[in-house]
């Protein structure tokens, strides 16, 4: 996708103001979002790499001009400009990977107005999608207790876009690998499947069908086993089966995917173990989320492997990531970066002025403790550094805070991807970023991690910040 008409009508109307009003100075704009998904403790950034794959090659097509010029709404002029058009600023953003949390900037542009504008729809569209299924990706590999999970949900995406990137996010979430085999080929993600009820009642018997599979796959063998019944016919016929591979030196896997799954997986695991087969693996599956597989781990049902399909690759019960893109500060015309503010009555909803960095603060332990949000100006002099004491307040109010001294780490977690629109390096591998996935997912306390009544994790601002968003308020509220 490399047409530019790929962002909301707004964006070029208020482009083609901008034009007219010579309106195309200097500004930065953050993403962010505003609460975590599945009233969970934390969030995962996804999508970085394709989003800057997409930014570097977005343009408008010569049948774009055309189609915009016949909405005649657009001046010969400003469709000009559009033909020109491409990315020139640079992008800032935190690592793939990353576990994140509310009213942080994820990603900064700065570029001219137009361009921002531009790019937010792109943005949003990108980031709020993955960076939803990868988290639903991590709270399942969790609930598991860091399981093998495979993420078959395809047939019931959100199109064919949202069933590539769902793949590709819930690679990074932890899935161990796909069935998506076009995903698999193009982010290089094993590829893992079985067999349908099809294969099975396409064949005389389900002994034959297994036997037929069996013949053909021998070293990847796992039989679905309640077309018909499952302890009844499913089992006793891939216990007949296995005990042919089992005499060729072979391994196989059964798999439950309707009925009560606990139950039939330790009445599985009885017969399997009874028929001399103790290697033999159970894999489950049957619209699961991580409600369910915590249930089962914590009754230790003996499953092996898990798959997941729509509640995986949709977002379950959450429709989408509450991603927004705001303008943090613009050129005054004289040269000059001006913060700028959305006010609102709600605190959650007025926004952190300024450009800025998040820093992420760890113990000797190097476990997390806070992330802070700072003013990023290099003519101010306000680091965060260790063996130094702060206050520091809460992102959404102007009471709540907290005093520490940092004993561990303070890291910046943005960092520049792309300079003049070009890549300031090559990207990392899928998965590296999976694995960097888990290491920031280590860096946590179990408190945030947990499914049901996580602790919250502090976001807070610099006295300095603070200080910078009252002005501005108390500004605001003068005028109103």
């Amino acid at each position: 996708m490399t047409s530019a008409l790929f962002t909301d009508f707004y964006s070029l109307t208020m482009a083609q103001g901008y034009w007219k009003q010579g309106m195309n100075g200097r500004a930065v704009f953050e993403m962010f979002f505003r609460r975590q998904p599945f009233n969970g403790g934390f969030s995962l950034f996804a999508g970085l790499e394709t989003l800057l794959e997409k930014i570097q090659t977005l343009e408008f097509l010569d049948d774009d001009i055309a189609y915009l010029r016949s909405l005649c709404f657009f001046e010969e002029g400003f469709l000009g400009y559009l033909k020109t058009f491409h990315f020139t600023g640079s992008l800032w953003a935190m690592d793939e990977g990353t576990v994140i949390f509310p009213q942080e900037p994820l990603i900064r542009i700065d570029s001219s107005l137009i361009e921002c504008q531009i790019l937010e729809s792109l943005i949003l569209n990108t980031i709020n999608f993955q960076s939803l299924i990868a988290t639903k990706t991590a709270r399942v590999w969790l609930a598991s207790g860091k399981g093998s999970v495979m993420e078959f949900g395809l047939r019931r995406a959100q199109g064919w876009d949202g069933a590539m990137s769902a793949s590709r996010a819930a690679f990074i979430g932890g899935a161990s690998g796909t069935s998506n085999v076009l995903a698999a080929k193009e982010y290089k993600i094993p590829v893992l499947g079985t067999m349908a009820h099809s294969w099975i009642m396409a064949h005389e018997s389900e002994e034959a069908a297994f036997q037929a599979y069996a013949s053909i796959y021998p070293d990847k063998t796992v039989f679905l086993v309640d077309t018909y019944d499952t302890l009844k016919s499913g089992l006793p016929n891939a216990i007949k089966v296995g005990k042919m591979l089992a005499a060729q030196g072979k391994n196989f896997g059964v798999r439950l995917d309707s009925g009560d799954i606990h139950y039939l997986s330790v009445e599985a695991r009885k017969m399997l173990d009874a028929a001399g087969l103790p290697k033999a693996t159970i894999s489950v599956s049957n619209d699961l989320d991580e409600a369910i597989i915590q249930n089962l781990t914590n009754a230790h049902a003996p499953i092996d492997t898990w798959g997941v399909g729509t509640q995986m690759v949709t977002g379950g019960t959450e429709s989408a990531f509450t991603g927004v893109y705001k303008l943090t500060a613009y050129d005054n015309g004289a040269g000059k970066l001006i913060p700028t503010i959305k006010f609102s009555n709600t605190p959650e909803k007025t926004t952190n002025p300024a450009v800025k960095q998040v820093w992420r603060i760890t113990d000797t332990q190097v476990m997390t403790v806070a992330d802070i949000l700072n003013i990023d100006d290099p003519s101010i002099s306000d680091p965060i550094e260790r063996g130094h004491s702060y206050t520091f307040w809460h992102s959404s109010t102007d009471y709540r805070h907290f005093l520490h001294t940092i004993e561990g780490n303070a890291e910046p977690l943005l960092s520049p991807r792309l300079e003049l629109g070009k890549p300031v390096s090559s990207g990392p591998s899928l998965e590296a970023i999976r694995t960097h996935t888990q290491s920031s997912l280590e860096a946590f306390d179990n408190s945030y991690k947990r499914l049901l009544n996580p602790h919250i994790y502090k976001i807070s601002i610099t006295e300095r910040l603070r200080k910078l968003k009252l002005e501005l308020i108390r500004t605001y509220q003068g005028d109103l």
